[in-house]
């Protein structure tokens, strides 16, 4: 007995019975081997629900951002197209408003054309008429990255050989701006 005692103490082989053991049934609690795998799963969800949200947010800044770049680009283009399209000289009315004709789109461009040779610049050079146009403000009534509407308040400096002394008119407009690559063209341009 001694021996077997040593043997116990001295870190040997046990005569004492193994311990049960139990297996694990269906709908019994995890193991510690699936608890890690179905947190990680877990993780994975919502690891990938914040990446969209922060996609589609991210998304809607920039669409935010370049509607309101196109506001500022649109006001500031409206406003240069439109003093360009108003404002002429009777010496040199063709090539001015020529030059203005440049910042329009399409039926409007060939539509612009047509009035400046047949009426603006025969009546100009015929009764000596100046026309100095000048915004004083502009608002963007609707915007997108591409299209803009635009009103302006537009001032008038009129003389001309019969009425030397200045007449001047105060007027509002609407335009219709587009954006053709990096610049902002007229599509249309109406009294309001």
């Amino acid at each position: 007995m001694t021996e077997n005692r040593a043997e116990n103490e001295g870190g040997g082989v046990s005569t004492e019975p193994d311990a049960p053991r139990t297996q694990a049934t269906p709908g019994s609690v995890p193991t510690k081997s699936s608890l890690p795998t179905a947190l990680i799963a877990v993780a994975g969800v919502v690891v990938a629900a914040l990446l969209v949200g922060v996609g589609f947010l991210g998304w809607g800044y920039l669409q935010d951002r370049a509607a309101e770049q196109a506001r500022t680009d649109a006001v500031q283009a409206a406003t240069v197209q439109a003093a360009a399209m108003l404002s002429y000289n009777f010496n040199e009315v063709d090539q001015q408003l020529a030059a203005a004709g440049d910042g329009l789109t399409g039926d409007f461009k060939a539509d612009y054309d047509k009035l400046v040779k047949e009426t603006i610049a025969p009546g100009a050079k015929e009764k000596k008429i100046t026309v100095e146009a000048t915004v004083q403000a502009g608002a963007i009534e609707s915007a997108s990255p591409n299209d803009a509407v635009v009103l302006l308040y537009v001032n008038q400096i009129t003389t001309s050989e019969e009425m030397p002394d200045a007449a001047t008119t105060g007027s509002r407009v609407r335009m219709e701006m587009h954006k053709d690559g990096d610049r902002w063209l007229t599509g249309r341009l109406s009294p309001v």
